[in-house]
């Protein structure tokens, strides 16, 4: 699967507990996203990940994100990045060169969904969602999804992970940023909340 070295950049993130590892390869297809909060989660059958795994290892790693072409970190708050990057990016890199698994899933789990049953609304919403407001939130190592919406009161739901767990301008930007651009394009949104945050 990889030819060339694997190479890795950091970015940092709003959030000052999150470091954004950004890849020369695809860990996972374009799209997907898995959100670890505890080592046991990298053991489940859903998001097996013996990557994840490893890195509740270091003792500094509270949550693991993994996407497309990037893994975000979240450390505890008395670790400090300047002590921790250079010997994460070498573990990094020696796992992929010994080109061990970042997932064991199932062929079957990448699979490609079928036709949506969604509503034109909400395949509108989350057309706004995917185009406008996934690149942002992704850029700052995080991770956005639709959840749901209510028609009855305009309360749309997304999910938030990555970077955006726990990041204090979280909240702001959900609010001031995703809200807005939502209720302007799509005036059947009245109010975006973040679930289970």
């Amino acid at each position: 699967m990889l030819t060339s070295p694997v190479t890795i950049y950091t970015e940092s993130t709003p959030n000052p507990h999150s470091m954004k590892f950004v890849f020369n390869v695809e860990l996972l297809p374009d799209g997907m996203s898995f959100d670890y909060t505890q080592p046991s989660d990298g053991l489940t059958k859903e998001k097996n990940s013996p990557l994840a795994v490893a890195l509740f290892g270091f003792e500094f790693v509270r949550r693991v994100f993994i996407t497309s072409n990037f893994i975000t970190l979240t450390k505890t708050e008395n670790a400090a990045w300047e002590d921790e990057l250079f010997g994460i990016k070498q573990y990094l890199k020696k796992y992929f060169a010994e080109k061990q698994p970042v997932f064991s899933l199932p062929t079957t789990e990448f699979a490609e969904e079928g036709e949506s049953s969604d509503s034109e609304l909400i395949s509108q919403i989350k057309q706004v969602l995917e185009e406008y407001v996934k690149p942002a939130v992704e850029s700052d190592g995080g991770a956005i999804s639709f959840h749901s919406f209510d028609e009855a009161t305009g309360q749309m739901k997304v999910l938030l992970q990555g970077s955006c767990s726990g990041c204090p301008s979280s909240q702001m930007t959900l609010k001031q940023g995703i809200e807005t651009l939502m209720t302007r394009m799509v005036p059947a949104v009245k109010e975006v909340v973040a679930e289970g945050v």
